[in-house]
């Protein structure tokens, strides 16, 4: 467990640096509020399809695919645990508070956090196996989450969910490894040198909300500490837990841990802001639990990847 453990630290300490470079790009003005929604998007619109579509570029076997049917399965039911856990384990007389706080203990960062994660410690498979947990984090977020922060059925939509880039990349991918579609050198290329952003834009932009966090802040409201204690705890543990009693092991085990114990999903601040609910509590609640991620990431997946 100590080298599994050491292995894991290394790479988050790695995604540590790159952090910690957005909070000096932030402290020295090189970059502004304005400039991180332009990254955001470019990693939302270009580089999350584009590591999707170039970790699709194999050769598909019914080993894989009974994989990637694994994992799919295994991340709607670690939503629906973190759905379960949040709803008795969160209550709050603010309705706003509330539904931010929830959707804060079910939705992991699982695309900004764990893919560069995925890709350090498992290469490819990583990403190949980590890109399906991400569709299924979009399935639920643009069905359930939009029901959770809306309040409002009629804002569930089979087009929002078809054409989210994350789902859409997987699709796409997909069919070209069904298919043996290989991309030519010419857009392959353009693909990878994409794809190769996955790590660096997204730490910089966590990095960049980081060092807007108030640090007084942490101590003034007692439910934060329940909200990241119960994402980057319970929610990992127990669902470590349940794979683990139903056989999951090796790469799929750890890939699923790691999306699992990620902090909260970035996607919790834009919700907030679109459906109006509490944005300022939703980015201090992604910016500690990333911070406290550091700590308990390396931890549970050490673990996972030892048992």
């Amino acid at each position: 467990m100590y080298n599994s453990f050491f292995m894991v630290s290394q790479q988050v300490f790695i995604l540590f640096i790159l952090i910690a470079l957005g909070v000096v790009a932030e402290k020295t003005k090189m970059i502004n509020e304005k400039a991180v929604k332009g990254m955001t998007n470019i990693v939302l619109y270009f580089v999350t399809p584009c590591i999707i579509v170039k970790s699709f570029q194999r050769d598909l076997n019914s080993e894989l695919v009974k994989n990637l049917g694994i994992v799919f399965c295994i991340a709607i039911i670690i939503h629906i645990i973190a759905i379960i856990i949040a709803h008795i384990g969160i209550k709050d007389e603010d309705n706003n508070r509330c539904r931010v706080l929830r959707f804060s203990v079910i939705f992991s960062n699982c695309g900004f956090m764990s893919l560069p994660l995925q890709q350090a410690l498992l290469g490819d498979d990583g990403v190949f196996y980590g890109a399906v947990y991400v569709a299924a984090f979009n399935i639920v977020a643009w069905s359930y989450g939009l029901l959770l922060m809306s309040g409002n059925r009629n804002t569930i939509s089979l087009k929002k969910l078809i054409i989210n880039p994350g789902i859409l990349g997987v699709i796409v991918g997909f069919l070209f490894a069904i298919f043996s579609i290989r991309l030519p050198e010419i857009l392959a290329q353009p693909v990878s040198y994409m794809a190769s952003l996955n790590t660096p834009l997204p730490m910089l932009i966590i990095g960049f909300y980081l060092s807007r966090l108030d640090l007084k802040k942490i101590f003034e409201d007692a439910k934060r500490y329940w909200v990241v204690f119960l994402r980057l705890v319970v929610v990992p543990l127990i669902s470590l837990g349940f794979m683990y009693a139903v056989g999951i092991r090796g790469d799929l085990l750890v890939v699923c841990t790691i999306s699992a114990s990620a902090p909260v999903a970035a996607t919790t601040t834009m919700f907030s802001s679109k459906f109006k609910r509490d944005t300022e509590l939703s980015a201090e609640l992604v910016s500690i639990s990333t911070l406290f991620s550091l700590i308990t990431m390396p931890l549970i997946i050490g673990f996972a990847q030892s048992i």
